[in-house]
């Protein structure tokens, strides 16, 4: 598998990402069976794991080694953003010691706090960066104006922003976030690239659309499946974005590999496109 620089001053990433979101979801995996499934990963290349504080309501990290009313804070009542710099040094503190770790080689600001000031949120990441904690930053659902904002604050550049994207959505190509990421030489990641399962409903009438066009292109492609070709398209994308795995099952994650075999012709890409927007390209 490919590896990538995400970033002139940024870590080099696997082609593919592992997330962990789900990794807890189905009946509380022993610490083998994870380990098992990273192992795979590892031996397939996805050298790169994208965890976060909040994921499996606090629990993942721990697992491994956004602020949500929980078991954990009962007080919180309402879901919200705090992208201060004094909670952004805690929680990564917080991540070092769960993941056993004395630092990371990419700390994300999940989104945009509306309330927290670009100042704030750089100060934080620039302290981090400073005690080497947190090898580079960079940020998640930012668009072109907070991310620009949030970098001129920072004392080393932010080195990617990872950002929704797959056939069924698809407005970094038209929000100025992906052609941020080529003239700043970052490559994004995509997270959900199977749009949380809707990719494969029967009652999604774009997901039918696609499925209809895979059908007809499969058999150039050696017969690749819809998730494979869902991860081609997005990695065909010059902007080069990083898909984050989200499946827990061992035959998928290696199926998912497969897909970085896929060039897809650009034809073929349009032809998904207009399958997914029901409509022809303007």
């Amino acid at each position: 598998m490919n590896r990538y620089r995400i970033a002139s001053n940024g870590p080099e990433f696997s082609q593919l990402i592992y997330g962990t979101w789900r990794i807890l979801d189905e009946l509380a995996p022993t610490p083998q069976e994870l380990n098992h499934r990273i192992n795979t990963c590892v031996d397939l290349g996805i050298t790169t794991i994208d965890t976060a504080e909040i994921y499996g309501v606090y629990e993942v990290e721990e697992a491994l080694g956004i602020y949500v009313p929980c078991q954990y804070h009962p007080k919180r009542e309402v879901a919200h953003y705090n992208a201060s710099s004094a909670r952004l040094i805690k929680s990564a503190e917080k991540s070092l010691r769960l993941l056993g770790t004395d630092y990371v080689d990419l700390f994300l600001v999940h989104r945009p706090d509306w309330l927290t000031s670009a100042d704030d949120t750089a100060h934080g990441l620039n302290h981090l960066l400073s005690e080497g904690k947190i090898r580079s930053a960079g940020v998640s659902n930012y668009n072109v104006h907070q991310f620009d904002l949030l970098n001129s604050h920072m004392e080393r550049p932010l080195v990617t922003n990872q950002l929704e994207f797959h056939l069924l959505q698809m407005e970094p190509l038209l929000d100025g976030t992906f052609s941020q990421c080529e003239k700043l030489g970052l490559l994004p990641m995509a997270w959900s690239p199977l749009a949380q399962g809707r990719l494969f409903d029967v009652k999604n009438e774009a997901a039918l659309r696609i499925a209809k066009c895979v059908h007809k292109l499969a058999p150039r492609y050696n017969n690749s499946t819809l998730e494979q070709f869902a991860y081609a398209w997005i990695m065909a994308h010059p902007a080069r974005p990083l898909p984050i795995l989200g499946t827990n099952k061992i035959e998928r994650i290696r199926s998912a590999a497969q897909s970085c075999e896929i060039r897809l012709e650009s034809e073929d890409w349009y032809a998904l496109w207009e399958a997914a927007q029901g409509r022809k390209i303007p």
